[in-house]
């Protein structure tokens, strides 16, 4: 039986196994969408509100479909591709998985 690494965590108090919390943060930086789904590159999002976008002088509608998106380091950020904004970069709190 091989012996597990235990690091103290601040946060609890408590001497944790390292596997434990190396298992939490992969979990912390999954990127999901409003709804709470996950988020993978590829994948294809609706907007759930009106965007106005910044430097393009439009506003992307409710119920616009974005496809092939790309993630960023940024958990809360996607990267995308519109027809007449190249460069466009979301929150994902204004997103929904399709």
């Amino acid at each position: 039986m091989a012996d597990d690494d235990y690091v103290y965590d601040e946060a609890t108090g408590e001497w944790r196994p390292a596997s434990e919390l190396a298992a939490e943060a992969a979990a912390a930086s999954a990127v999901r969408d409003a709804s709470g789904n996950l988020l993978a590159d590829g994948d294809s999002v609706v907007l759930i509100k009106d965007l106005k976008v910044k430097g393009a002088g439009q506003t992307l509608k409710q119920g616009t479909v974005i496809r092939s998106i790309r993630l960023t380091d940024n958990p809360e950020e996607i990267d995308c591709r519109h027809d007449a904004i190249k460069g466009l970069v979301l929150r994902t709190e204004f997103v929904r998985k399709r």
